[in-house]
């Protein structure tokens, strides 16, 4: 509703479809998204490739299943405190530069926040490392909870663990995975903390996010109307591509 109207600290007044008409050329809206799909989509994968890879293993070995309690550590850590943690190691401390020049890799520190896209990695490598023991857990359960008898047919054949889990439980995960990745990809949508706290949206708007662009709009121009508009569209592309992805998964697992 407030998307209809140009709201900042006066009475609301309608504009109709201003908003929307705006955001369509608003170039800095279409950055934003951009740099949210283009991380979220990186992130996410690097993401579902380690989490499998460790499920792979935690689900079946008994002494990796011992201690997969440790993979979940960096989940219990609040969002922010991570993100002060990785900026004071790689850009206000400069930890990371410091040990690489110590040990004569490099011979000055090196300038992350200065290039967009070491700006992006940082913010990637914040969310990997938080955010991968969520779908490890996920996947973990999805893996325990198909039928062994399947696998021990295979295994008799003469099947390895690689190709069992390659070509039988990988293919019979693809709901869990895809319902898993939706979960996790409306969370990146709406990365904010990391942006807020490690970049602010630079250099250059290279690390806004959609996210962080409603907040500037909002909280900074005070420009609510042009927020809410803002949000109601990533709220309807989040729904139209969780929808697709989730009835393809779906459909794929039946088949």
């Amino acid at each position: 509703m407030q998307s209809f109207y140009a709201v900042k600290f006066g009475p609301w007044n309608p504009v109709g479809f201003d908003n929307y008409v705006k955001l369509w050329g608003d170039y800095q809206f279409w950055g934003a998204l951009w740099n949210t799909f283009l991380m979220g989509a990186i992130s996410l994968s690097l993401q579902c490739v380690i989490a499998l890879t460790l499920a792979f293993y935690a689900y079946r070995d008994p002494w990796v299943r011992g201690w997969r309690i440790i993979f979940l550590v960096p989940m219990l850590f609040m969002p922010s405190a991570v993100a002060f943690i990785y900026k004071l190691m790689f850009l206000d401390a400069r930890v990371f530069s410091d040990i690489l020049i110590r040990i004569g890799l490099i011979d000055g520190n090196l300038a992350i926040q200065s290039s967009i896209w070491g700006s992006r990695a940082l913010l990637i490598l914040t969310d990997v490392w938080q955010w991968t023991p969520f779908l490890f857990i996920i996947f973990v359960a999805g893996l325990q909870g198909q039928d062994e008898e399947i696998e021990e047919a295979a295994r008799l054949d003469g099947a390895t663990w690689g190709k069992i889990f390659l070509n039988i439980s990988l293919p019979l995960m693809r709901p869990v995975i895809a319902v898993a990745l939706v979960i996790r990809g409306i969370d990146i949508t709406t990365m904010f903390a990391n942006v807020f706290i490690v970049t602010k949206g630079g250099p250059a708007f290279g690390t806004e996010t959609i996210s962080y662009f409603i907040y500037r709009t909002g909280f900074k121009f005070f420009n609510f109307g042009y927020a809410s508009a803002a949000s109601v569209i990533m709220l309807i592309i989040t729904i139209v591509v969780a929808q697709v992805v989730v009835k393809r998964a779906f459909k794929s697992g039946k088949d």
